[in-house]
């Protein structure tokens, strides 16, 4: 051993320099200790209120809440802001949210509702870009019901808007639209008449009905299904005669 580190340890005061050293970080431990189970202790520093804003209509209060501290601290300081976005995003009713915590015991959440543009093969909705959520049933039955295969949800909100735009002057509202796995059109109107449109030009088509539908309200017998899939014309069925076919 050096002969300087053999005298430096042999000193009184270097051992009492390490022992006050050891009794100093051991308090900054003890206090950091401390604060830390008073910071997560939810009666010191407990999250209060929170507060949801935003134009809802289905979403409820209680079940963002409720989601939010499902499974969190209570405490202000300790809650997950980030886990709570994700859970309130996860409610069926909710498109999008934002969270941001508020001194001394507030949370403040602004939620962006989905807005229901149809139904979707009768177990899920559509939003206004296409996307499909899934909230409990029943679902409002004054909405439009599409059928289609996985992916057509947004080809079939197109074209059902394209289509209804072109049916309002007339009067006519689509009631179910049914997009083929080879994407061919066909709508069943309000007044209960079926329209085959085929796959390409739906939109001329569907046109060429608007412009004979005028003559075929004239007509005695009431109108079961007009089939456009052709270059120039059109087939029209009639109820009385499906009817005596049965």
């Amino acid at each position: 051993m050096e002969p300087e580190l053999k005298e430096k340890l042999a000193n009184p005061r270097f051992w009492g320099g390490l022992l006050f050293l050891l009794i100093v970080l051991l308090s900054l431990w003890y206090a950091a200790s401390l604060v830390n189970q008073w910071l997560q202790d939810k009666q010191k520093v407990p999250l209060q209120n929170v507060i949801v804003s935003g134009q809802l209509t289905h979403v409820d209060l209680m079940d963002v809440e409720e989601v939010i501290r499902l499974g969190q601290p209570f405490s202000f300081f300790y809650l997950d802001v980030d886990k709570a976005h994700k859970d309130v995003e996860s409610l069926p009713w909710v498109y999008q949210a934002s969270i941001r915590k508020e001194w001394p015991d507030t949370l403040k959440v602004y939620i962006i509702e989905q807005q229901a543009e149809a139904s979707w093969n009768g177990d899920m909705l559509i939003n206004q870009f296409g996307e499909t959520f899934a909230p409990e049933p029943p679902f409002d039955s004054s909405l439009p019901m599409l059928f289609g295969p996985g992916g057509g949800e947004l080809a079939a909100l197109q074209g059902f808007k394209a289509m209804q735009g072109l049916l309002q002057n007339s009067n006519l509202e689509i009631a179910e639209l049914f997009l083929s796995e080879r994407y061919a059109w066909n709508i069943k109107l309000d007044n209960g008449i079926s329209l085959s449109l085929g796959r390409t030009e739906f939109i001329d088509r569907l046109q060429r009905f608007i412009d004979v539908y005028p003559l075929l309200k004239k007509n005695e017998k009431t109108v079961a299904y007009v089939d456009l899939r052709y270059d120039t014309g059109l087939a029209v069925g009639w109820l009385e005669d499906a009817l005596s076919k049965q």
